[in-house]
């Protein structure tokens, strides 16, 4: 990106901030042993991530060996889903999501129903919430899990996770929220939100790439995806990444720092940016909630637009001639030309969704 371009796809992913990139250096230069060997290089190694690990833990209000580190936010999605269906599937078969959720989310289900096991969608409103009462209709004595996304990565509606985490488990199911897009824009502690899982990713918070991680509350069991060691507490086998996990804390820690003066200044830009398109243009349709003064309904740093008549490919084009980078929804999903999923389940006509 040129100095005069505007960057605005950072749901997508994130610059790296300075303060991580020093950190990573520091560790890829003289802490590199394996941490899973005894000699010297490998207990610095161990020490480094294991402090990581307790910074992680701290933030989120959770205990360090609750926390799991991985590739990412799409392997957390899946660990999650995918390692406690199975896990309990001779007691429970049971697994409900939305149709809003991340493809890791959506796809991970996708598996499980060929696998046999019973998912079902709860449906949401014009807006994207989950209802108390939709979820409720849902849950029984056979759910496992329900997983439900704390902040949508493309419409940036906010779900009322402690509410339906309060259905979830009356009926004896865990409780997972994908708090990829969440985490940094509104408050994540799991003590608060009472989840049972929760996953988060660092290139969406000014980390680096390919390295998340999973909160797995005591005594909650996940069938290992991989296998081939003990690491994670043979949760997540594979050599873990130091330099990453590092780099992931770090980026946790500037971002906890920085969330609540950075959401009233994404609602300042949010509100401006909105009244601005909205005095020029016509047609605009805002997909998702409309920000409020009372509550958290939306991350204000995300704005979904639908203009009649111009296709989301054309104006990202258009845009980018301009020095301007935006995105027509998931990162994951790009070069896709079917109407978003997530705007077809608020109700979204496939050509306005397009």
């Amino acid at each position: 990106m040129s100095l005069k371009s505007i960057y605005l796809d950072n749901n997508a992913t994130t610059p790296i901030a300075p303060e991580v990139i020093e950190v990573m250096s520091q560790i890829m230069t003289e802490t590199f042993g394996n941490p899973s060997s005894l000699h010297g290089a490998g207990r610095d190694a161990k020490v480094a991530m294991e402090n990581a690990r307790e910074t992680c833990a701290d933030i989120l209000g959770a205990e360090p060996f609750e926390i799991i580190f991985c590739g990412g936010g799409t392997e957390a999605d899946n660990i999650c889903l995918k390692g406690v269906a199975r896990a309990l599937r001779h007691k429970r078969e049971k697994i409900i999501v939305t149709p809003i959720e991340h493809s890791a989310i959506r796809q991970s289900a996708k598996e499980l129903s060929d696998e046999g096991f019973d998912v079902q969608n709860v449906e949401v409103t014009k807006e994207g919430i989950v209802t108390p009462e939709a979820l409720a209709e849902l849950v029984d004595e056979n759910t496992s899990l329900v997983s439900i996304m704390y902040a949508n990565n493309e419409i940036g509606v906010v779900q009322d996770i402690p509410a339906l985490v309060k259905i979830a488990h009356a009926r004896g199911a865990l409780f997972h929220t994908d708090a990829v897009q969440a985490f940094g824009k509104i408050p994540v502690a799991v003590d608060e939100l009472d989840v049972d899982l929760l996953s988060i990713s660092a290139h969406k918070i000014y980390g680096p790439k390919g390295v998340g991680l999973v909160y797995a509350k005591g005594g909650v069991k996940i069938a290992p995806l991989i296998h081939g060691g003990t690491h994670e507490k043979g949760r997540r086998p594979g050599t873990e990444n130091v330099a990453g996990i590092v780099g992931l804390a770090k980026a946790m820690e500037l971002a906890a720092a920085r969330a609540a003066e950075e959401y009233k200044h994404y609602t300042q830009l949010s509100e401006r940016f909105l009244g601005s398109l909205r005095g020029k243009i016509q047609d605009i349709t805002l997909n998702g909630p409309e920000l409020s003064a009372d509550r958290i309904t939306r991350t204000p740093s995300t704005v979904n637009l639908s203009f009649a008549g111009a296709e989301g490919e054309a104006i990202i084009l258009s845009l980018d001639l301009e020095g301007i980078a935006v995105s027509s929804g998931s990162a994951c999903s790009s070069g896709a030309t079917d109407p978003s999923p997530v705007l077809l389940a608020i109700g979204q006509t496939p050509e306005l969704a397009k």
